[in-house]
């Protein structure tokens, strides 16, 4: 798979996600936060197992424990992630919540530096400064006060950093990336029903209620883009995948008027445009780069 072809899936998923704030939100009209995501992501590991089970039949070498343990702080990571937005978007608007969220997409090359040793493409940086503005003019280029649901929202883009380059990490070591969904998964389905089952009252008229926004979170949200957010990271950096993946804080901005009759500020529609900007620069200025110093060596 080719870089262009990973950040394209990685764009995929960041659409399928745009969609779930709609569904999330509306989710917690019927259903507590906990039993939501417990539900949720229990259902992704069902939709991952057969795939997970078949990667396992056909993989080379047993998964190793290092690995293993890689997939259940990444599912950690993403459980802690999920219930901070999950909880934060009930006291906030889905447009504030994307723009958020989308704060991930600065804290990866940054975290990359810190912790990766990894210096990212110089594009990374100035390409991540425009998506932030960009999400930023999105959400009507102004915050009012901070509600509790936009400083939990904050900590869940910092779960979503986290996420992101400990999948670039072990997405590239084990090579199993529908292994690695199924254990991520499988931890946020047991770590968010634990917690519920002691503070959340269950209510089988409240999941009646919401069983289409929770076979969309559960198959779509969750199975289908967390998996392409795997994939895709084989074969492309972190700070680009970030890039890439704040594309949902557009997709949930263009869902919320669609769906739920919320509006988009004039400013909005130039953040939309900046943000689009900003991946192609992280995709056309390093293969620029690329064939001028193929051009430079075919000429010495």
């Amino acid at each position: 798979m080719t870089r262009i072809q990973a950040n394209l899936i990685l764009l995929l998923a960041g659409a399928i996600w745009g969609a779930g704030f709609v569904a999330q939100s509306t989710a917690m009209e019927t259903i507590g936060p906990l039993w939501f995501t417990c539900l949720r992501f229990s259902i992704a590991a069902l939709v991952l197992a057969p795939f997970a089970v078949r990667e396992r039949q056909k993989a080379p070498v047993p998964l190793a424990a290092r690995d293993l343990r890689g997939f259940v702080a990444i599912g950690l990571s993403l459980c802690l992630a999920v219930l901070a937005q999950q909880i934060g978007i009930m006291t906030t608007t889905v447009a504030n919540s994307g723009f958020l969220t989308g704060l991930y997409v600065v804290l990866v090359p940054i975290l990359t530096v810190l912790f990766l040793r990894r210096r990212p493409h110089w594009i990374i940086w100035p390409a991540a400064g425009l998506s932030f503005l960009g999400i930023f003019l999105l959400s009507g280029g102004a915050l009012s006060q901070l509600t509790r649901g936009d400083l939990l929202t904050l900590l869940a883009a910092l779960f979503c950093a986290v996420q992101v380059i400990l999948i670039t990490v072990f997405a590239h070591s084990s090579g199993r990336p529908f292994a690695l969904s199924l254990v991520q998964f499988a931890t946020c389905a047991v770590l968010a029903g634990g917690l519920a089952l002691v503070l959340e009252p269950l209510s089988f008229d409240a999941i009646r209620a919401t069983i289409p926004e929770l076979l969309y979170s559960g198959i779509f949200s969750s199975g289908v883009a967390f998996t392409l957010q795997v994939v895709g990271q084989r074969y492309t950096t972190a700070p680009q995948a970030a890039i890439f993946l704040s594309s949902e804080a557009l997709f949930a901005a263009f869902f919320g008027v669609l769906l739920l009759g919320e509006t988009i500020a004039p400013i909005g529609y130039l953040g939309g445009l900046i943000i689009f900007a900003a991946m192609l620069m992280v995709e056309i200025v390093p293969e620029l780069g690329r064939k001028r110093a193929e051009r430079t060596l075919s000429h010495q």
